[in-house]
């Protein structure tokens, strides 16, 4: 073997799939294919002592999963890298595989191109997806709704917010009452409430508190 060589492990219960990678392999300098394995368990043991750079992968094994072998591996050997090569492109492969600490996946009706590409990229270290797992992986983050931001100042009440989103527009105690439809001295009270829950001493703290927070941007009073 020369050092540009990456030495591979195939890992796959069926011999007609196992025939044909392997003589994908043969004739390409900087790949080497120094062992087979027929169920999960060998393709463990292979990994354990011949420390490949490439395990390829299938995830339908006897004895043990491919996604059970595959986390054995990794956890044995992080510098492994894991390529599955599968017929299976669900979601429950694909993220049980990344989980697993698989490096690439990829689907078994690749181009030759594909897979020796994949097997080189997983065997440098990056992380590899054909392009049809890359577009399940993709929409699955898109349809996934952001986190909403923490609500500013949980301690108030709906109430209490309104006031206070008026309060940062610059409107004065007697505006608010009308605005609000309340008694001056219910708008006095929520006021000190408001004032007491932020830590606050006047109503110049309270305002930039709340601007902070991004509360009354858009209606600022022009007194």
């Amino acid at each position: 073997m020369s050092p540009e060589q990456l030495r591979v492990v195939l890992a796959d219960d069926h011999p007609v799939f196992r025939d044909g990678l392997r003589a994908v392999l043969a004739p390409v300098e900087d790949l080497e294919l120094v062992a087979e394995a027929t169920t999960g368990i060998e393709a463990v043991e292979r990994a354990a002592e011949l420390q490949p750079e490439v395990v390829v992968m299938d995830l339908q094994m006897p004895e043990l999963g491919g996604i059970e072998a595959t986390e054995r591996i990794v956890s044995q050997s992080p510098h492994v890298g894991v390529l599955v090569l599968t017929m299976f492109e669900d979601d429950d492969s694909v993220f049980a595989a990344m989980r697993a600490g698989a490096r690439g996946y990829l689907l078994k009706d690749a181009a030759q191109t594909e897979i020796l590409r994949a097997i080189r990229a997983v065997g440098s270290g990056e992380a590899i997806f054909g392009p049809a797992v890359a577009r399940r992986v993709i929409d699955y983050f898109a349809s996934v709704n952001p986190a909403e931001h923490p609500r500013a100042f949980p301690e108030l009440t709906e109430r209490e917010r309104e006031l206070l989103e008026l309060i940062a527009q610059g409107k004065g105690n007697a505006e608010i009452a009308q605005r609000l439809v309340l008694s001056p001295k219910t708008v006095r009270n929520h006021v000190s409430n408001i004032f007491t829950k932020l830590q606050v001493a006047d109503r110049a703290q309270a305002i930039v508190r709340a601007r902070d927070a991004g509360l009354g941007r858009g209606s600022a009073s022009r007194d």
